[in-house]
């Protein structure tokens, strides 16, 4: 028979248990609250960690390479110094042959090229380049060059404006060609032509030039491979300089210009 001392120490033991295992179940929850509670700050951590790098540092990394990389790839660009254009279209007429001689070789000619820029004169080397002079007759009457971009501007090496491609894309031309001419020029020293100078643009051989020409508005180093027939005014050279100050399109030095350089009208006159 269990005495009522034995009965309260049973009792007491019992509490004791059920108290250690509450507290035993108390820790366990514990544990796992505070686990949990862990990784939850453990994601939040590494998921802020990666917000940092991934987004701020991103971010950042963009600034500082928007910084680097926007004088390249962006140039800054100066404002177009040309008007509109004069409503009209480009002629795609073309010959199969050279017009036949129709100038005085021994009269003096100039072209007047009436540009979105400005007023470009040039005085023609008619009896040292009669060939060309005449072709040049001939297109302009034809309004061939009328309303034709001016499609290449360099900046690194050679300073020319080049034009007379009624296409815009360099490769277009009267459908003719004609011989190279006045290639000892008297202005051509040191293989340089000289600034002012208007001469013929080619392929790279003998007698392919057609209807393309360069103005040269800074002393230029070539080879005397570029029939040279004219010679810009000096308001011409401040229209082209105008033309130059605005750069080209590509920031390498060759390029259209950043300039809207269209000849309204092309107009070859005898003086």
């Amino acid at each position: 028979m269990v005495t009522q001392e034995q009965r309260k120490r049973q009792l007491a033991r019992e509490k004791f248990l059920r108290q250690q295992q509450r507290r035993t179940a108390a820790r366990r929850k514990a544990r796992v609250r505070n686990s949990v509670i862990a990784s939850v700050l453990g994601v939040i951590l590494v998921g802020s960690l990666a917000l940092y790098t991934s987004g701020v540092m991103k971010d950042d990394d963009k600034a500082s390479a928007s910084a680097e990389t926007t004088p390249s790839a962006t140039p800054s660009k100066a404002p177009d110094p040309c008007e509109k254009a004069a409503p009209g279209k480009v002629e795609t007429q073309t010959w199969k042959k050279e017009p036949a001689m129709s100038i005085d070789k021994s009269a003096k000619y100039t072209m007047s090229l009436a540009t979105t820029c400005g007023e470009i004169g040039i005085a023609l080397k008619t009896s040292a380049a009669p060939h060309t002079v005449n072709s040049f007759d001939f297109l302009a009457n034809k309004g061939f060059f009328d309303h034709t971009k001016c499609h290449r501007l360099t900046t690194n090496g050679i300073y020319v404006l080049q034009c007379g491609d009624p296409t815009g894309s360099g490769s277009g031309g009267p459908g003719y060609t004609i011989p190279d001419e006045n290639l000892k020029d008297k202005s051509l020293k040191s293989n340089v032509y000289p600034a002012g100078t208007v001469a013929m643009a080619n392929t790279g051989q003998a007698h392919t030039g057609g209807s393309q020409f360069f103005l040269v508005y800074q002393d230029s180093q070539l080879p005397p491979s570029y029939t040279p027939f004219g010679t810009i005014s000096e308001s011409g050279m401040k229209v082209l300089k105008k033309i130059a100050a605005a750069g080209e399109s590509t920031g390498a030095g060759d390029g259209a210009p950043n300039a809207t350089v269209v000849i309204n009208k092309a107009t070859v006159s005898k003086s």
